[in-house]
């Protein structure tokens, strides 16, 4: 499925926009460290504050959940637009991450017992993740898809004992069993 330079224009200027609301709410630019670092996998204060972090991949995840969501929803759209529109919610997901609100629910909530938001960078990235996943979940066959989300999702799991799932769930309801096998680490 191609998807056309009208959907990926409106989709940059969402994020851009994004990008301005995160940057009038206060968010740093970069990393307060200073530096920017194009993977950052280690579990403390750098974390969700470079180009790319163990978090990425659940917003790959959310990238092929999109496409999926709006391939039955929106199936009359061309790709290019419901790229934008998957941008336009996930953009509105990094607002939202990064309000007082959810930053002390992480807190409160889930083993992100320092967590401060996101800098703007790696909101960026996230909703860059987000469109690869969106732009590989319409090139490939569903099963691809579907294996890419489960393997992330596994090695997310494996490797820092939290993923998407487990951050829904932890967000929504959290469990204290749960909290204490992640803090385990």
């Amino acid at each position: 499925m191609s998807i056309h330079r009208r959907g990926l224009i409106i989709a940059g200027l969402i994020a851009a926009l994004a990008g301005a609301i995160l940057f009038a709410m206060g968010r740093p630019p970069i990393c307060t460290c200073g530096t920017v670092e194009l993977w950052h996998g280690a579990l403390d204060s750098g974390n969700s504050q470079h180009l790319s972090d163990w978090y990425s991949l659940s917003h790959i995840i959310h990238g092929l959940l999109f496409y999926a969501a709006t391939a039955a929803l929106l199936r009359k759209y061309p790709a290019g637009i419901r790229l934008a529109i998957a941008v336009a919610i996930e953009s509105a997901w990094e607002i939202l991450e990064n309000s007082p609100i959810i930053i002390d629910r992480y807190r409160t909530a889930t083993i992100a017992l320092g967590y401060s938001g996101d800098s703007i960078l790696n909101s960026m990235s996230d909703i860059g993740m987000m469109a690869l996943g969106f732009i590989f979940a319409a090139r490939t066959p569903v099963w691809a898809a579907v294996a890419l989300g489960l393997c992330f999702e596994l090695l997310a799991l494996a490797v820092i004992r939290d993923n998407l799932t487990l951050n829904i769930l932890m967000l929504a309801w959290p469990v204290d069993a749960i909290r204490q096998w992640q803090a385990a680490l």
